[in-house]
């Protein structure tokens, strides 16, 4: 088989396993090269890339709802060892397989497997990769205090959507059942639930601010290590979520 008729084989796969969320680069074919956000994920990762060693030296890698497997070959790609790449949805999986084998990334690992699941999975890793699902899900605390329980062994990188002030306030450990005020300044964590549909996606359900983002991570069991721009956060397991609170 001649260039012309690989590229064009390449094409046709491509076309029949879209659309795609991720834009990945097959061999010079990008899989959605007309995506609303441009050349999404790759054009953010250049901005936060530099917080992870070019070179992983072998380290586990889980990627939590890992879509077309972006971030999982770009691991790959840095050295990591094991990398397994999990999400819900099979036709993501199936994206993510395809662009694995075509790139000679025939050992990365992906599984169909809910967030809520991941006790199942039975083992930790070195860097748990954790972007742009938090927003996604029903019950986004549970989701990272499972997370913390389960699977992180050492780093997290994180990445949420964000809406509402950028401030992160110095609060108190409590305050007087009294207090209202504090509640209606914009500065104070909050989570903005989505009853409907946010930007015509009705599975955004809650958006947090940036206060309410670096709470959650503490809560669960995380300190954070860098913030290397507003959405994404490096952060170690420092400890169990604070698990003697729950209901």
């Amino acid at each position: 088989m001649n260039v012309a008729d690989r590229q064009f084989k390449l094409r046709r796969s491509i076309e029949e396993l879209g659309p795609w969320f991720q834009n990945l680069k097959l061999h010079g074919i990008e899989t959605a090269p007309d995506h609303f956000l441009g050349d999404y994920p790759a054009f953010k990762w250049r901005g936060f890339q530099h917080v992870l060693p070019d070179d992983l030296e072998g380290r586990s890698v889980l990627d939590v709802g890992c879509n077309a497997g972006f971030y999982s070959i770009e691991m790959k790609r840095r050295n990591a060892g094991r990398v397994v790449g999990i999400d819900s949805n099979p036709k993501y999986l199936r994206q993510a397989r395809f662009a694995a084998d075509e790139l000679g990334m025939t050992d990365i690992e992906f599984r169909q497997l809910s967030i809520y699941d991941v006790g199942q999975i039975g083992e930790r890793y070195d860097l748990v990769i954790f972007m742009g699902v938090l927003y996604h899900l029903r019950h986004p605390l549970l989701a990272l205090d499972l997370l913390s329980q389960h699977v992180v062994g050492d780093q997290m990188l994180f990445q949420c959507l964000q809406r509402g002030d950028e401030r992160v306030p110095t609060l108190n450990e409590n305050y007087d059942f009294s207090e209202w005020a504090i509640f209606d300044k914009p500065e104070f964590p909050k989570l903005f639930f989505i009853e409907n549909s946010y930007s015509g996606d009705p599975s955004n359900w809650f958006i947090p601010n940036k206060a309410a983002v670096e709470a959650m991570l503490r809560s669960s069991g995380f300190r954070i290590l860098d913030n290397p721009e507003r959405e994404v956060f490096l952060c170690e397991k420092t400890g169990e979520p604070m698990a003697e609170h729950w209901l």
